[in-house]
């Protein structure tokens, strides 16, 4: 696999080029989405957690697996925080008992409703592509997560240096 340092980027990998165990990782950090539903809890933060410890322990395995993971986890924040909003507006409709007041809170349950059913969709459509070792980039944390996991930095130690035994000058 080729680096690209004149364009800042690295090569993306190509499917033939990954592993089994690659591919498994990286469809790994979509699925972090059902670790709620795996412990049994209602909370919208375990996804979150979840998928914050994936990140740590699997990102530093290649940068698809990176990429994988950025883009699972940056899609992963609006979503939970919109489903913490939703149980915090919950329970203080139930701990005061006032529906009157509480007008807006069914628009805002719909439209917590239609982010997660997108996000469901769009976690199983990256984690089906990550599993067949393609890169699928959601529309608006696509391209952070590639920025992410594939630009050239300095510190980065797969980038060529010049060399730092040289002979003396004259």
């Amino acid at each position: 696999m080729e680096e690209t340092v004149e364009t800042g980027y690295h090569a993306l990998p190509q499917p033939d080029e990954l592993g089994t165990r690659e591919k498994e990782d990286a469809m790994g950090a979509y699925l972090m989405m059902f670790a709620s539903i795996g412990a049994g809890l209602p909370l919208p933060i375990i996804n979150l957690i979840a998928s914050v410890i994936y990140y740590f322990v699997n990102s530093k395995k290649s940068r698809y697996i990176k990429f994988h993971c950025h883009q699972s986890l940056f899609s992963q924040l609006p979503t939970s925080l919109m489903n913490a909003g939703l149980m915090f507006w919950l329970f203080q409709i139930f701990i005061y008992d006032n529906w009157e007041y509480n007008n807006n809170f069914v628009g805002y349950a719909v439209m917590v409703g239609v982010f997660n059913l997108a996000y469901f969709v769009l976690s199983i459509v990256g984690a089906v592509k990550a599993r067949k070792g393609q890169v699928y980039y959601f529309l608006f944390f696509g391209r952070l997560a590639y920025s992410h996991a594939y630009k050239v930095r300095e510190n980065d130690s797969m980038v060529k240096s010049a060399p730092v035994n040289q002979p003396p000058s004259m």
